[in-house]
Parts: C-alpha cells; sequence; structure tokens
C-alpha cells in the first residue's frame, strides 16, 4: 500500500470463501456469534493449507482475535487467506475478514487472526508438506 491509498485499506490475501451470515447465526441480542465467524476463518484458512499441503491438514493453534467492529446478519463475509510462513509440515496463515452491509457501498474489516496447520496423512499422522513452486 503506498502512501496515495492509505485511506483506502484493502485485504491482504485471496478471497477463500464468502458467505452471508443468517439470523439462526445470532445470539440472543441478534448479533453474530463470534464463534461462528471464527468457524467460518478457520474452514476459509483449512481450504488453502488444504491447497498448499496437497491433502489432509489439521488445526494446531490459533493466534489472538480482536473484533474491530460488528458483523451484522445479511451482510456479505469475506474470508481473505494468506500464507505467513511455512515449514517442514506447518503452516500459518493469515486471515481477514471483511464485510460489506446491505445498506454500504465500502467493505469494512472485521477481525483477522493466525492459524497454524499441519499437514497429516491419512492416519492421521503429520506428514511433510510438499515443495511449492
Amino acid at each position: 500500500m503506498t502512501a496515495y491509498d492509505d485511506d483506502k485499506p484493502r485485504p491482504r490475501g485471496d478471497l477463500v470463501i464468502q458467505i452471508v451470515p443468517l439470523p439462526q447465526d445470532t445470539n440472543a441480542n441478534g448479533d453474530v456469534f463470534a464463534g461462528w465467524l471464527v468457524k467460518q476463518m478457520d474452514i476459509a484458512a483449512a481450504t488453502l493449507a488444504g491447497r498448499i499441503s496437497q491433502g489432509r491438514n489439521a488445526t494446531v493453534a490459533m493466534d489472538g482475535m480482536e473484533f474491530l467492529s460488528p458483523l451484522r446478519v445479511g451482510s456479505q463475509v469475506g474470508c481473505y487467506c494468506e500464507l505467513v510462513d511455512i515449514g517442514r509440515s506447518s503452516m500459518k496463515i493469515n486471515v481477514e475478514v471483511w464485510t460489506l452491509d446491505r445498506t454500504s457501498q465500502h467493505p469494512r474489516k472485521v477481525t483477522e487472526g493466525r492459524f497454524v496447520y499441519v499437514a497429516i496423512d491419512e492416519h492421521g499422522r503429520i506428514r511433510e508438506v510438499p515443495a511449492q513452486p
């Protein structure tokens, strides 16, 4: 990002999933559950980890998250993923969540988190991540 577009932040990474929260995804106050959002983030990051590892993987860690703004029912929610680091068998993936409310034309960042996965084989044992192109 350059100084010319600092006032127009954009997601880092690639859009992996997009979903719309529905009324059943809310708590008694009508707010979207944080757990629902973490689930979507885990699905998105696991999808990227699967592409990188070319097979099964398992979530082993999640860094703390801070919710920057509320998530509203009916908003378009996008999970953007970026590979941050790759080890012998592990992958660190940053996930940013951006939303576009039904009444807005400007997306806003809701949260971000870092997820760590390990590649596993068909028996659930850790395996090496294939060499990346």
